[in-house]
């Protein structure tokens, strides 16, 4: 008999297209057969198909099925793929053992009723930052616990900044970055990109400023939420920030700040590599909130989550699996690899102690926020489709940011 709900899992489904991650690998081949005949194989699936079995997180997959003395059987997809397989594989009744989602729609897929809650497996969230826990937190339960997470921050030309007679220090509020925006520009060099584009990423880069001016998603026309878009609408209109923020996507955006021509750019901890190859002095700082202080920015990253099965017997060592994935050690090796900063104080400890360079991130990670957190959930989704379309509209001349906000709560109601 199947234990769930089709309405509610075809409903899912439906969330799920909206929640396709910021930042995606590409899809990998792979069978969605999640038990073997072997009670002695468990079952993993996760959205890293760039790496192969001979990678160190393949490696890391075996090495805790040995120490929990099973064979482990991994499946990677891409993101959006891995959701949707997981819903077609909970109507089946044939779920993974493991499933490692996208944050986002950990809420999506617990309110179908495809996941157990942290109660139920007893895996152990204890050391877990509770703002990145909450990620995977929905009607007061959890969900998972995080394999590690990334957000937004400030790149910055350290030689268009000093030419432009800009001390970063002075950067801490958005009336002092908005003065060092003026100074570069009138020293005839480009003020700030990001992503404006209207899909989930541009609201993923809307949201540390949003959050940042004190504004919650559940009234997108606040004063405070108002403020926010007029900031970004203003940087345009006095050129700090080019037009092409409307169309670009993360990836376009970090293409016109490697040109060396920008002060800052909005982007994320993916980025470390290619900032290394930019070819310029960079720096890095948490994104400012409008008074100061650190904005709250949206966490990526995945959970690692147990789905329900009907041999509740398999439960004992999927429990000691995770432990495993999640335990201190691992977590500093897989973040190091995925450029995740971890969830626990103790690793991110670790982290900066071996690269001086992650500590602006891990004062951003420490003050990030699930895009599902504050019990949102599944309604999520529409907030943000709204959200996006309201910064489009606002940059774009057709409505003032009030007027866009507006129409905006108005239609997520």
């Amino acid at each position: 008999m199947n234990r769930f709900p089709r309405r509610r899992l075809a409903a899912a489904a439906m969330t799920v297209v909206a929640l396709t991650a910021a930042t995606a690998c590409s899809s990998d081949a792979g069978t969605t057969s999640a038990k073997a005949a072997d009670g002695g194989t468990y079952t993993i699936w996760d959205p890293y198909p760039q790496f192969d079995k001979g990678s160190d997180w393949a490696k890391l997959l075996d090495g805790c099925g040995s120490e929990a003395g099973v064979k482990i059987k991994r499946t990677a997809f891409d993101t959006s793929d891995l959701t949707n397989k997981a819903l077609l594989a909970a109507q089946q009744d044939n779920s993974p053992d493991v499933l490692i989602l996208d944050n986002p729609v950990v809420s999506t897929l617990a309110e179908a009723g495809v996941l157990t809650t942290t109660e139920e497996n007893k895996v152990d969230t204890s050391k877990v930052d509770s703002n990145l826990l909450a990620a995977g937190q929905s009607g007061g339960k959890t969900y998972g616990t995080p394999i590690g997470a990334n957000t937004l921050a400030l790149y910055y030309n350290k030689d268009v900044l000093k030419k432009a007679g800009v001390d970063v220090a002075s950067v801490k509020d958005w009336t002092s970055l908005t003065a060092a925006l003026a100074k570069v520009k009138q020293a005839g060099k480009k003020g700030i990109t990001f992503s404006a584009i209207g899909t989930e990423e541009g609201s993923f880069q809307f949201l540390p400023w949003f959050w940042g001016s004190g504004a919650k998603l559940t009234e997108l026309d606040s004063a405070q939420g108002v403020s926010a878009l007029s900031l970004w609408s203003d940087w345009l209109k006095k050129g700090y920030a080019p037009n092409s923020v409307i169309n670009n996507t993360q990836t376009t955006s970090w293409q016109e700040f490697a040109s060396g021509d920008y002060a800052f750019a909005e982007n994320g901890t993916w980025q470390l590599a290619n900032a290394e190859k930019a070819g310029f002095d960079y720096g890095v700082l948490p994104i400012p909130a409008s008074d100061g202080g650190n904005a709250a920015a949206p966490t990526g990253g995945e959970f690692v989550t147990v789905p329900v099965q009907g041999d509740t017997a398999r439960y004992a060592t999927t429990r000691k699996l995770v432990s495993c994935l999640t335990s201190t050690d691992n977590l500093n090796a897989t973040d190091t690899t995925l450029s995740y900063v971890a969830p626990t104080s103790e690793v991110q400890d670790k982290q900066v102690a071996a690269n001086a360079a992650l500590k602006p991130w891990v004062e951003a990670v420490k003050a990030a926020k699930g895009r599902t957190s504050d019990d949102l959930g599944t309604k999520y989704p529409k907030i943000s489709e709204q959200m996006w379309k309201a910064v489009q509209s606002a940059l774009s001349g057709s409505q003032s940011p009030k007027d866009a906000l507006t129409a905006a709560q108005n239609a997520v109601k």
